[in-house]
């Protein structure tokens, strides 16, 4: 059986408006448990970079009933952080058979 590995995610909450009028965030780590992280195909590499002018390094599949907002937010696992860039992959949770029903893209995170 599939297992997963637990994630530190950092949400990020709007906290005001910089002097350019930009929205400031403040992130909160919190754990989820049971994500999948698989290393990004080469064809997947190249379509990042094509859509998103970022290089996708790993996948990560998020478990069935999570409500996290993932986009744009900071992940950390095997010891390093990593930045969520693509649009969210999903399913019908109903329609899958194993237990996770996102996919992600990361890139590297400094």
């Amino acid at each position: 059986m599939f297992k997963g590995i637990p994630v530190t995610l950092y949400e990020k909450t709007e906290t005001g408006k910089d002097e350019f009028d930009h929205p400031v965030y403040e992130e909160h780590p919190v754990t989820v448990e049971n994500v999948l992280v698989a290393p990004a195909s080469t064809t997947e590499i190249l379509d990042a970079v094509n859509l998103y002018g970022k290089k996708a390094v790993y996948n990560i599949a998020i478990p069935k009933g999570d409500d996290h907002k993932w986009k744009e937010c900071r992940v950390d696992f095997f010891g390093q952080s990593w930045r969520v860039i693509s649009l969210s992959q999903q399913g019908i949770e109903e329609n899958i058979p194993l237990d996770w029903n996102q996919k992600w893209m990361v890139e590297r995170y400094e």
